[in-house]
């Protein structure tokens, strides 16, 4: 893990973890958090954080697994901030509104779905109603995990970096950014060469290994395709990753 050394920093005596987007991948997680865990020993930061940029659920096998793990499984001595996903936003408006149950689907749903225990086939082969799907979820939902995904943040500011899910909308001060760009925005802001005033970390769009700009850095290496969730490692001015293997 070689460090890369920038004008960008966190504050002295903190330890920063990003973690991208883990789709249902707890298997990854914990091999991640074992790794961050193990590298975490070895400094002498007082005070160690971990930030997740969202997309917690769909698309992979065990989302309900993974937000178990989020809210009662993380290593000790760490202060953790959990940010929203676009996955786990439509994931809520599910919740409020059925008819969010064709646009979640497309999007991976149905893993999250069989995670908790909705029976998916009997649902599709009888033609139920998106009624009827969120009559079988809704239940099935523990309230802590609904406690947990209305709880989620939209950005984190620590030192010269501020996490987001998707990215920010160029020209617009962070007071100003609306929710909807913070979780789905991607060329306005990937495209964008200007500064934003504070280095983006953020997930949202895959690729196959970390994107680092002078203003953004993307970290969502597509875990629940090709085995590898990366975390970005923030410390003294350096830049570094953990990864798990792919």
């Amino acid at each position: 893990m070689a460090s890369n050394s920038v004008k960008a920093t966190v504050p002295d005596g903190e330890l920063v973890y990003a973690i991208g987007d883990i789709h249902g991948r707890r298997d990854l997680l914990s091999v991640l958090l074992a790794l961050i865990e193990q590298d975490a020993a070895q400094s002498d930061c007082a005070k160690k954080i971990l930030v997740f940029l969202g997309d917690y659920v769909d698309r992979g096998p065990d989302s309900r697994g993974v937000i178990e793990r989020l809210i009662e499984g993380l290593p000790d001595g760490f202060e953790a901030h959990f940010l929203k996903g676009n996955h786990e936003q439509l994931l809520l408006d599910f919740l409020k509104d059925p008819n969010w149950l064709a646009p979640w689907r497309r999007n991976g749903g149905e893993p999250t779905l069989l995670s908790y225990g909705v029976d998916v086939d009997r649902l599709d082969r009888s033609g139920a109603p998106p009624e009827a799907w969120r009559e079988a979820f809704a239940p099935a939902l523990p309230d802590s995990h609904l406690k947990f995904l209305e709880g989620l943040g939209l950005n984190c500011v620590i030192g010269d970096y501020v996490f987001v899910h998707a990215g920010l909308r160029p020209g617009v001060p962070l007071s100003d950014q609306v929710p909807a760009d913070l979780l789905w925005i991607r060329s306005e802001f990937l495209d964008a060469q200007e500064p934003f005033g504070k280095v983006v970390v953020h997930g949202h769009t895959p690729e196959r290994k970390p994107v680092v700009r002078e203003n953004r850095i993307g970290i969502d290496t597509a875990a629940v395709f090709t085995g590898c969730l990366t975390a970005l490692r923030l410390a003294n001015g350096t830049q570094d990753f953990l990864r798990t293997p792919p």
